[in-house]
């Protein structure tokens, strides 16, 4: 079939399977490009298919030769119907390992369940033995309780008062301004239910608790924090708090690690596009100033760029920096005073007719699409394409 981009809003509802391969191909030419990584060896990615996880999983493989096993949520083809793309990401990603002589297998359900934490066990026993490190690259909106089995779902929104700020739609251009009410009730808590520290916790108890972690292992979760132009709906906000309290579950863990001389890191991560940014008010506006500026000083870096310089700059280059709250700064460049005193200059320019000038609303774009596999260099849209991928290692 020939497969197009449908978008309805900030979502595209469509994926193409070579354009998700020569992207997932062009991440792996990356890190091989940049030399080896002496890291861990057998390594977990819970959030596997996409974005900083999918980066994890790709410089785990191709930069230290480790054999991976990838837990993500994704829905298959069906004949005439585009899978996600995280699937065909998956499916790239696993076929490319293969091919190279790496052990990769995936799972594909929902992480926060019982049962598939207990198929990767399973799997980790049956395959690896232990495991040396294991990345938590979650998105998702909505959780239901492994043990309690109630659905809390994550809101983003302000705390204590309304927001009020500039926003883009990318798809035309138009900055307008939008308002978000503040959270109500129980909005607070179910984010951090959602998004915050307990399921990462409740994985690493679970592999600890069955013998599966090796000496030494080291586990990471990602996090953003970002500037004052977004605070007020980010950080100081629902998914702030939830934010918060995966930051401090990164303490509790390594306490339980002392025994086997781990360590638990959260990363905070630059601005991104990607499916969950794409939806938060204000973000693209920010981020096609914050690609303007960061371009322009050549200090520019993706998803593949941030986690390759992750693990060889501060994972694995002997000792690891971490700011006064215990945070590994992989945002270092995107925070830079300078890159941040600019970024603001232009926000207050920021309208529908200076956009385009003063941003980088193609870059913002391009990225976008090339999250489903659309605007990727070098594939052939006008050819036939067949949605039927199957992902090699599938459990």
């Amino acid at each position: 079939m020939i497969i197009e981009p449908r978008t309805r809003g900030f979502i595209c509802l469509t994926s193409h399977p070579k354009g998700c391969e020569q992207n997932v191909i062009d991440q792996i030419e990356y890190i091989k490009s940049k030399g080896a990584i002496d890291g861990a060896k057998k390594v977990l990615v819970i959030g596997a298919s996409t974005g900083f996880g999918l980066a994890s999983r790709i410089t785990s493989a191709f930069g230290s030769g480790a054999a991976t096993i990838g837990v993500f949520f994704e829905k298959p083809p069906s004949e005439g119907r585009p899978a996600s793309p995280g699937w065909y990401n998956s499916a790239a990603f696993e076929k490319e390992a293969h091919k190279a002589g790496l052990y990769a297998k995936s799972i594909n359900g929902d992480a926060f369940s019982n049962e598939i934490k207990k198929q990767t066990l399973d799997l980790i026993k049956a395959d690896l033995g232990q495991i040396d490190m294991v990345i938590y690259s979650l998105a998702s909106p909505v959780r239901t309780h492994p043990d309690t089995g109630v659905k809390y779902k994550s809101v983003l929104k302000p705390i204590g008062a309304k927001f009020q700020n500039k926003t883009v739609d990318f798809h035309t251009g138009a900055v307008s301004e939008v308002s978000i009410e503040p959270a109500q009730g129980d909005d607070i808590e179910n984010t951090v239910a959602v998004m915050g520290g307990e399921d990462w916790k409740m994985w690493i108890d679970d592999l600890k608790s069955e013998g599966l972690l090796s000496e030494g292992f080291t586990t990471i979760a990602y996090s953003y924090i970002g500037p004052s132009l977004t605070e007020a709906v980010y950080r100081k906000g629902t998914i702030g708090r939830a934010k918060d309290h995966l930051e401090a579950t990164a303490f509790t863990i390594s306490d339980s690690l002392k025994p086997l001389n781990g360590k638990a890191y959260v990363s905070v991560n630059k601005a991104l596009v990607t499916q969950a940014s794409s939806a938060i008010p204000v973000i693209p506006l920010y981020i096609s100033l914050l690609y303007k500026v960061m371009k322009e000083e050549g200090i520019h870096e993706g998803c593949i760029e941030q986690i390759q310089r992750l693990f060889q700059d501060r994972l694995y280059a002997g000792t690891t920096p971490t700011d006064d709250k215990g945070r590994i700064r992989i945002d270092d460049w995107e925070m830079r005073a300078d890159v941040q005193a600019r970024v603001a200059e232009l926000w207050k320019e920021a309208t529908t007719e200076t956009l385009p000038k003063i941003g980088d609303l193609k870059g913002y774009e391009k990225d976008f699409f090339n999250l489903f596999g659309f605007m990727v260099d070098g594939v052939d849209y006008d050819a036939d394409v067949n949605e039927m991928v199957e992902i090699p290692g599938l459990q």
